[in-house]
């Protein structure tokens, strides 16, 4: 497992198990989730899917109930029901485990997944694949063998493990990627990481390592701060930790202007996104992968980072954070 849930808008996709299979439990009559998708609002395909025509599609949207997942699954169901599929909204799954039942259990026929998720929590591998391309076609090929699941093309975003700094500071450090680390004063080498990335045998320890570094040589070990993960973010701004754990596509990391170093030896997985649909729904309408293809192709860390901080800095509405940039990007209008 990745790590574990957080409240609100901070739990996270990595919570494997620990939402539990117990979802499927508390069905609503027809659908067997226990979902809270709420109001979504609507428009009509325009631009480059204008002429994709989706008419007696039927399709379940699920997806994770954190916030990247609220905002990805509502342009989903955005995008099908523009195109004139009846898309069910199922979005607001209680963990991972449990959206992931749902796609096998055929309860729900599409949502966004993460490369890495997948290849190391429900395909049982341990190590990953640094390469981007190679690990999402080792992702589409097994799923596609043993599950019937269809992953379309990934976005170009990465939401993995990273360490950020105040910008500020970086540039007064001079560095850019964490192979420099060893190059910051002992006395800036400080860090706030979570409780399970700080103890796991594939997470601090080993980064350090792999940069060249160690706990108490390189710097001394008191220089480490266990924090709750929604913590760090406002720790690291604050100065009480130079360099904070962080996932690599929070709004908080614009909205608190940090800066993430680059992973340059690749050490974290990769977490490409892309839509996951059943080979049912493909075979019968193979234009969905012309729908999603597009904006998936959109989908940056930027863009990302900016569409989390309407929602988890902002206030606003998942549904309406979805809409309003279909419509920014010309793949819906009002």
């Amino acid at each position: 497992m990745r790590r574990l849930p957080r409240p609100s808008s901070d739990v996270s996709r990595r919570s494997l198990l620990l939402g539990g299979a117990s979802v499927l439990g508390l069905g609503l009559a027809g659908c067997g989730l226990g979902t809270s998708g709420g109001f979504v609002p609507s428009g009509a395909a325009a631009g480059p899917i204008k002429d994709i025509d989706l008419s007696g599609a039927s399709i379940g949207v699920g997806s994770k109930n954190f916030t990247e997942q609220l905002i990805l699954g509502k342009m989903a169901v955005i995008l099908l029901r523009s195109a004139g599929a009846d898309a069910a909204d199922l979005t607001n799954i209680p963990g991972s485990s449990s959206a992931r039942q749902a796609m096998i259990e055929d309860q729900v026929q599409m949502q966004w997944e993460y490369t890495g998720t997948a290849w190391i929590a429900y395909l049982g591998e341990t190590k990953p694949i640094p390469d981007e391309k190679k690990q999402y076609e080792a992702v589409r090929d097994r799923d596609a063998e043993e599950n019937d699941l269809v992953w379309l093309e990934p976005a170009p975003m990465n939401n993995t493990y990273g360490f950020a700094a105040p910008t500020e500071k970086l540039e007064k450090l001079g560095i850019t990627k964490l192979s420099e680390l060893s190059k910051v004063p002992k006395e800036d080498l400080t860090f706030c990481v979570e409780s399970e990335f700080n103890n796991r045998n594939d997470g601090f320890d080993p980064m350090l390592k792999t940069y060249g570094m160690a706990k108490g040589t390189s710097f001394p070990t008191d220089n480490v701060k266990v924090l709750d993960t929604g913590a760090i973010y406002a720790a690291t701004d604050k100065g009480t930790c130079t360099f904070g754990e962080v996932f690599t596509t929070d709004g908080r990391i614009k909205a608190l202007d940090l800066t993430v170093l680059e992973d340059d030896k690749a050490f974290f997985p990769k977490y490409n996104v892309a839509p996951v649909l059943t080979q049912a729904v493909m075979d019968e309408f193979p234009a969905v992968e012309d729908l999603f293809a597009p904006v998936v192709e959109k989908l940056t860390d930027d863009v990302l980072i900016d569409l989390n901080a309407k929602v988890d800095v902002d206030g606003e509405d998942p549904g309406d954070v979805a809409f309003a940039w279909l419509v920014d990007e010309g793949f819906v209008e009002e």
